[in-house]
């Protein structure tokens, strides 16, 4: 064949290619192009973790014949023997390395993650608690994570603070670790407080005149009490004699405040709970006004303080029927005393009240069950004022009728009783209401007899307000 008739004929092939007319050999021999493969991948590779300066055997299945490694400066293979390959950690990273035979097939594949050597921290995790599923991995180069499960929180915790302690400070320790039973504990509160007041007032006050010849004394003597600060007596006996007017005042007082409160709170192991029962009252806050009219026009502005029996507490349950507890309460109520009298702008005059606070906090170890006291909280406040007219007043007997007496004695004795349950949650038909097998009273009876409720039992109740079970006599909500 001429070249004259070897460019007609690859003409000839390129028109017919581009007429979209090819022949059937010639699809054929399109087909048996060998398509690309790719001979290994890290999707069929095994994850193999390695510590720095640490290393591992491998033992192939084939002989090797070639070797690739992605980055040898982060790990190293060496082979040893046709099928045993030794594999290093270099430094902190991760690579790749593929083992082919002498066909060029891949033998096997490792995705290599060079970490910092934590067998040291491994060991001393499983020492302390045998018992927990805990592991540690390296996390780059600067971070570790905790994995696995641990039977409480305080377990959890206590292998944080182990890994946080071994790696190092300059290290970030991420805590993963499940905890696989969180106990809950109820916390049965009960603040008892009581307070007396006693207040004895006595004194005379004197009015007349005296004349002896030519000279007149004229006297007026009032004494104050001012222990409280303020005149509390109330009951007074005028007397009267030529030229002399004598004034009795006297008065004793004595009371009693009791306070109880028992709050019951249930928490998660590890977390805080907290309970208020009180109210809040108004304390003024400055003045908010209104500019565009003409005078302004104030109103104050009103700020809310909170009084009352407030609670809070944090369990951490350390062992099954044992845990550690924070507990913080505090009881206050609103005083008259040291209250203040704030003459604002506008011409609004306010008292603002004194809070009485007492408070305790502390951390306790405490089984489940067992009971804690605070107690102590004891405080006694005693005064006692004289006033009269000095030299008269210290006479024998007729003293008194120139001086009075002011006492006030107050007594406070706070405690409070905790006792910390480890409890789990229970199904609705276990619990009751306070208005259980409550039914209201009908009219008639309401209004004849004056009850609030149904008797169960009694005549005219119906069938089925009565609850079931077996009842003696007359049952039911009873209000005092």
């Amino acid at each position: 064949m001429t070249t004259g008739s070897l460019i007609r004929t690859v003409s000839l092939a390129a028109l017919i290619a581009a007429s979209g007319l090819v022949p059937t050999a010639a699809r054929a021999a399109d087909a048996s192009v060998p398509v690309i493969k790719v001979a290994a991948s890290e999707a069929t590779s095994r994850f193999i973790p390695l510590g720095v300066g640490k290393s591992v055997a491998i033992d192939l299945p084939s002989d090797i014949k070639d070797v690739l490694v992605a980055d040898p400066t982060i790990a190293n293979a060496v082979v040893r023997t046709a099928r045993r390959v030794y594999m290093i950690g270099v430094k902190i990273g991760q690579t790749n390395i593929f083992f082919f035979d002498a066909h060029g097939r891949q033998i096997a594949g490792f995705d290599i993650a060079v970490t910092r050597d934590l067998n040291g921290v491994r060991a001393a995790l499983r020492q302390a608690m045998p018992d927990s599923d805990i592991r540690i991995e390296g996390v780059g180069d600067k971070s570790v994570m905790l994995t696995g499960t641990a039977a409480n929180a305080a377990e959890a915790q206590q292998a944080f603070d182990i890994a946080a302690k071994l790696v190092g400070s300059n290290d970030q320790v991420v805590n993963g670790i499940a905890v696989r039973d969180r106990d809950q504990v109820m916390l049965k509160v009960t603040v008892a407080e009581v307070s007396r007041d006693v207040i004895k007032q006595l004194g005379i006050d004197l009015s007349g005149s005296l004349n002896y010849g030519s000279a007149v004394v004229n006297f007026n003597t009032t004494n104050p009490f001012s222990a409280t600060g303020a005149a509390l007596s109330a009951s007074k006996l005028t007397t009267t004699l030529p030229n002399v007017s004598a004034t009795l005042r006297a008065m004793e007082r004595a009371g009693v405040i009791r306070t109880l409160a028992e709050p019951n709170l249930t928490a998660i192991s590890g977390e805080t709970a907290s309970f208020v029962a009180g109210g809040e009252f108004p304390i003024p806050n400055g003045l908010s006004c209104d500019t565009t009219q003409s005078p302004p026009i104030c109103n104050p502005n009103v700020a809310w303080k909170k009084f009352g029996v407030s609670l809070m507490f944090t369990p951490v349950v350390l062992s099954p029927g044992r845990m550690s507890l924070k507990v913080m309460t505090e009881v206050s109520d609103i005083s008259s005393k040291n209250s203040l009298t704030l003459n604002g702008l506008g011409g609004f005059t306010s008292t603002v009240p004194s809070i009485q606070t007492r408070r305790a906090e502390t951390t306790v170890e405490i089984p489940s069950g067992g009971s804690l006291a605070l107690a102590g909280m004891i405080q006694e406040q005693t005064k006692q004022e004289i006033n009269g007219i000095p030299g008269l007043m210290q006479l024998p007997i007729l003293g008194t009728l120139f001086k009075s007496r002011d006492y006030i004695n107050n007594q406070t004795e706070l405690m409070i009783l905790v006792t910390p349950y480890v409890v789990h949650a229970v199904a609705q038909k276990q619990l009751a209401r306070p208005d259980d097998g409550f039914v209201e009273a009908s009219d008639p009876s309401a209004v004849l007899l004056g009850r609030f409720n149904r008797i169960y039992g009694a005549n005219g109740a119906r069938p089925e307000a009565k609850p079931a079970g077996t009842y003696h006599g007359k049952v039911g909500f009873i209000l005092d």
